[in-house]
């Protein structure tokens, strides 16, 4: 099992508190656990990552064992404390700003 933070307004929108699990048959990567996410909770279909291209969305990152893999392609496996469970895969809304 694969335990996902989601930001507070993802974790609205499934109707979930907390971290959700999900299993992913395998070596798990981002995409796996991203296809895992979104069958569950099918209502953040499009959140994340795009409905037709599935690539992430431009405010959205993904961190696993304290780096960011946001830009890396969906097949890249996560790292072993992810995969294990020992540590958790983040999904973060980024922030948007400019300068003054």
């Amino acid at each position: 099992m694969i335990t996902v933070v989601l930001p507070y307004h993802l974790r609205n929108l499934a109707g979930v508190e907390g971290d959700v699990q999900v299993e992913v048959v395998g070596s798990p990567t981002i995409g796996s656990v991203l296809e895992a996410l979104e069958a569950r909770y099918p209502v953040l279909r499009g959140t994340i990552r795009e409905h037709v291209t599935l690539r992430r969305r431009r405010l959205v990152r993904f961190f696993a064992a304290g780096e960011d893999i946001s830009h890396e392609p969906p097949d890249h496996l996560l790292p072993e404390p992810v995969a294990s469970g020992a540590e958790p895969f983040y999904v973060i809304g980024a922030i948007a700003g400019g300068s003054g």
